[in-house]
């Protein structure tokens, strides 16, 4: 889970918008991409990043 006040200062690498959590995912809904989380980390690698929805 991400604590709440870490979700406040992410930002979307490619926008630099902020996210949205959703299950084990990073949402950004302006570009319809989303980042995962894995082992409670998020991953904001570009390359990382799937199409969303899925």
């Amino acid at each position: 889970m991400i604590d709440s006040h870490l979700l406040d200062i992410l930002a979307c690498p490619q926008d630099k918008g902020p996210l949205e959590l959703n299950g084990d995912y990073l949402v950004n809904p302006r570009l319809n991409v989303a980042y995962p989380i894995q082992d409670g980390i998020p991953v904001l690698l570009v390359d990382e990043a799937v199409t969303w929805p899925r």
